[in-house]
């Protein structure tokens, strides 16, 4: 283990019970604490509880928040009204992306949930741009922060909210308040990244243990598991959601990866890579972030090329495992425009095996389906 790692507050916590650990991002992390198909299914089915204390929490303060904002993430922030979230991204000179984020906008200030492994970026970007204006940037790494996934998440957090605070569960997808949850201040969104519905959670990194037993102690009789990051990345991999360095990076961008709908061009503001992304909106992208279902028991997985059943290479797997849900091994490929319509048969070389694959429409799993 590298003496650069960081650790998460309930490390121990986790290592109590019984949690394998792996470097993510340069955080050690809970992979897993028993089965990875019993922690996949209890978020389809129930409900699972992660630890995703790694990633960045950055607070924006001042009246030229949301100017300033603009002029950093490809959306509009200037009409996120208050108690609403919105996911968005950075990008770099060329339309690559930096990262991708969610900003919330609470009562006095705007909250970034940033990717662990980018924190510093997204920090730098936002420090150029606010240099000289009304606006603090504080890196909130005395927090953490933990997320309550799937369709019985609601349940769970009906039965620890304080009675006098206002209730999160009431919160519409992509809304966002602060409440008590046990004593404990907490602000609770509902949002995530597991394709169920559920809620992700931010408190002191003091209180967090506190906050991670009574949610346990409550989910118990709803069948809750604690959820390490191997069911996370299945989950959201048969939610068709994009994972920065695999669907998103250097060369996927917004468009490339389907989310050109998030690149709010209407509006006069300049931003990093605005006029590259102008240029893809104008001709299309020339790649496409596409499913594939395969053909055998063989999963695709990350580097494996994809080529057309004559031999022409068109692309290259960019996630793949099986398929827990639906039993099949599925995969996220980054292929070419013009091999990227649904039913299009394409051939994944499994180190050095032809397999049959075909791409179909995302995502695998929709939200509410059941194993």
């Amino acid at each position: 283990m590298s003496d650069a790692e960081r650790h998460v507050p309930l490390e121990d916590v986790h290592r109590a019970l019984g949690a394998t650990f792996t470097g993510f991002g340069g955080w050690q992390m809970p992979v897993r604490y028993g089965s990875d198909l019993e922690e996949h299914r209890a978020v389809r089915e129930r409900a699972g509880l992660f630890d995703i204390s790694h990633m960045g929490q950055l607070e924006l303060r001042g009246t030229e928040v949301a100017t300033a904002m603009e002029r950093v993430v490809v959306s509009r922030v200037a009409d996120l009204r208050l108690g609403r979230a919105r996911y968005t991204m950075l990008c770099d000179d060329e339309g690559g992306v930096i990262d991708d984020v969610i900003v919330y906008h609470l009562p006095d200030h705007h909250l970034v949930i940033a990717n662990a492994s980018n924190t510093a970026a997204v920090i730098a970007a936002f420090a150029e741009t606010i240099e000289g204006g009304d606006v603090t940037l504080v890196h909130r790494n005395d927090r953490a922060l933990l997320a309550l996934q799937g369709p019985r998440a609601e349940e769970v957090l009906r039965g620890v909210e304080d009675p006098t605070g206002s209730p999160a569960t009431t919160l519409r997808p992509f809304g966002v308040q602060t409440t008590r949850i046990g004593g404990i201040a907490v602000v609770v969104a509902r949002t995530g990244y597991t394709g169920e519905d559920g809620f992700e959670l931010a408190c002191a990194a003091s209180d967090v243990e506190r906050l991670w037993a009574r949610l346990l102690d409550e989910g118990a009789v709803h069948g809750l598991l604690p959820c390490g990051l191997a069911s996370r990345d299945t989950l959201r991999l048969e939610a068709g959601l994009p994972l920065h360095g695999h669907e998103l990076g250097v060369a996927l961008g917004p468009f490339e990866t389907g989310f050109g709908r998030i690149v709010h061009l209407d509006r006069d503001t300049t931003f990093p890579g605005r006029a590259a992304l102008e240029r893809t909106a104008a001709t299309g992208p020339s790649t496409l972030v596409v499913g594939l279902i395969a053909d055998g028991r063989r999963a695709p997985r990350a580097g494996y090329g994809v080529r057309t059943p004559e031999g022409t290479e068109v692309g290259t797997i960019t996630s793949g495992a099986p398929s827990p849900t639906l039993g099949v091994p599925i995969a996220l490929a980054a292929v070419t425009a013009a091999h990227a319509a649904p039913d299009t048969e394409l051939v994944v070389d499994v180190r050095g095996t032809p397999v049959p694959a075909r791409v179909v429409a995302l995502p695998f799993v929709p939200r509410g389906t059941r194993g």
